[in-house]
């Protein structure tokens, strides 16, 4: 049996024992007692209503005039957001963060200028389970409290926004949404990862989204190739394989960067616009590709990973277009030499070799 069959049991067997002795003269007293102890706390009950319809009156109207400012609120942020509505220096973006900041600090000032009003706010017991409550929240949201701060860093800087690529720290993906608390990001193996506010905004952000529709985005893969392949050939060779690459821009032109004279070989660094970042690592795979066949059709050697073989060392390691007119590698001479008999001595083997 519930409460509310409990109460209502204890009324009916009191408006039962209440008209039984009132039917008699030597019980009426008795009853009279009973409808007392019921008519009590109802008139009590009856008495506190009616004294707090001006309170009542009051929470009403701080609601209707609280809710009309939300709405308010909620209608010139989806103007602004849908663009009918141009401010300077505010982009579009932060309207919707912007309007939950304004909803939540009007919704605080409203509970503020109706806590007098509410019933039982002075006692003791309300106060102290106030007080109470803020000690909890205190204590409890310091780090839900830098994330939010760290949320709106993020927002009013527009490090990013909804849809773009991005890396941060090791995560690298979409940006899939936003909040006061966290930022989620969807990696390129559609994986969701939630990073709070506070280590996005401790980590560097990198966004390749930004500048891609205006600028186009720059991918950038090396190769290494020996000193005998002709760097015009090599730089050739590059741009047209990014070219002939799906998502690269022909204009701005593709260009190649040599990086590095190493030891056996030199760095070309291919540089090729897009404005597709989310397709970069598809792009940056076809390239590679292209590369591999550019240079394979042309006779050019990859030198890298490195390769050891045993080879005439003879010629010089230039570009035989580069080499002076005439040019003849030298070959390998043969002359007698000594080598040491089974006795220690040295006897003339006959032949020996000399570079």
């Amino acid at each position: 049996m519930t409460a509310v069959h409990v109460v209502f049991a204890l009324v009916a067997v009191d408006a039962f024992l209440t008209f039984a002795f009132g039917l008699f003269p030597w019980t009426r007293a008795a009853s009279n007692r009973l409808a007392e102890y019921a008519l009590t706390p109802v008139r009590a009950v009856v008495t506190a209503l009616v004294d707090y319809l001006p309170s009542l009156f009051f929470l009403f109207v701080i609601t209707a005039i609280f809710y009309a400012a939300i709405k308010l609120v909620d209608l010139i942020a989806g103007q602004i957001r849908d663009g009918h509505v141009v401010l300077a220096n505010f982009p579009a973006e932060w309207a919707d963060p912007t309007r939950k900041i304004i909803r939540f600090l009007l919704v605080a000032l409203g509970v503020v200028v109706a806590f007098p009003y509410l019933p039982a706010s002075g006692s003791p017991a309300f106060t102290g389970v106030s007080v109470f409550l803020g000690l909890l929240v205190s204590l409890g949201s310091s780090s839900a409290l830098s994330n939010i701060i760290a949320g709106l860093v993020l927002t009013y800087t527009r490090a990013f926004r909804f849809g773009d690529r991005v890396q941060i720290g090791d995560t690298y993906g979409d940006i899939v949404a936003t909040s006061l608390l966290v930022t989620k990001v969807r990696t390129i193996k559609n994986e969701e990862v939630t990073i709070p506010n506070g280590i996005v905004l401790g980590n560097s952000v990198t966004n390749y989204t930004r500048q891609a529709k205006t600028l186009g985005l720059i991918l950038h893969t090396s190769v290494t190739i020996g000193y005998d392949a002709p760097w015009r050939t090599v730089h050739q060779l590059l741009v047209d394989a990014a070219l002939a690459t799906p998502g690269v821009l022909h204009d701005p032109r593709p260009f190649v960067w040599q990086t590095a004279l190493n030891d056996f070989y030199v760095t070309y660094e291919i540089n090729a616009y897009t404005s597709a970042p989310h397709d970069a690592s598809a792009i940056y795979a076809d390239l590679h590709a292209r590369i591999q066949d550019a240079f394979y059709a042309a006779g050019v050697e990859i030198m890298s990973p490195h390769y050891a073989s045993l080879r005439d060392g003879n010629t010089v390691a230039i570009p035989e277009a580069s080499r002076p007119p005439g040019y003849r590698a030298h070959g390998f001479r043969v002359e007698p030499g000594q080598s040491l008999d089974s006795a220690g001595g040295t006897r003339d083997s006959g032949l020996g070799a000399r570079g």
